[in-house]
């Protein structure tokens, strides 16, 4: 897990320059993750936001808490996450999107959906690319198989889990697209 939204902006920051990076609004932990040697500060990022993690060869967690301006995700708001054809996830497993409400926990919605991904039945736009929808509400019966419901209220967190990440995934060639506001 990512450094959590409470913290104090100060600790954040200084957090984020020591523990990793921001890519198109996606909070990225830099490698090693998992095999921490006597890194005891990346250990207890890690820890404060669960109990261990994979090797960074395993599983590759990229965190969102902002759209692409810098706003925090506030479930009243829609969004979309859209991957160009070359954009969709690097891996030679597989790979999820979870949503957490603002105390970091899984939140009841109308589907019982807490992740979607590529073992869901996906509808791939005609070009190839594919658009996720992340609202509280239905975007329609059309685009339920990409829909992400947020929480009813407040404000919300996404985690893209990345298993057996290709190279171009840890290398920083591929990058996860910025989640966009929508009206």
């Amino acid at each position: 897990m990512w450094l959590r939204p409470s913290l104090p902006s100060v600790s954040r920051a200084a957090g984020l320059s020591e523990a990793g990076t921001i890519v198109n609004s996606w909070g990225i932990l830099l490698p090693p993750i998992g095999t921490y040697g006597t890194d005891y500060f990346r250990r207890a990022v890690i820890a404060y936001g669960g109990l261990g993690a994979n090797v960074i060869e395993d599983a590759f967690y990229p965190q969102a808490y902002t759209d692409e301006d810098g706003n925090p995700f506030i479930s009243s708001e829609k969004y979309i996450l859209h991957f160009k054809k070359d954009e969709i996830p690097r891996v030679r497993a597989f790979w999820s999107l979870t949503m957490y409400n603002d105390k970091n926990f899984f939140t009841d919605n109308p589907i019982d959906r807490y992740a979607i991904g590529d073992r869901d039945e996906l509808k791939f736009n005609d070009d190839g690319s594919l658009t996720l929808y992340i609202q509280r509400e239905s975007p329609g019966k059309d685009k339920e198989g990409n829909w992400l419901p947020a929480p009813k209220s407040g404000g919300f967190s996404m985690s893209l889990r990345l298993y057996w990440p290709k190279p171009e995934a840890l290398d920083g060639t591929w990058k996860p697209p910025a989640v966009r506001r929508i009206e």
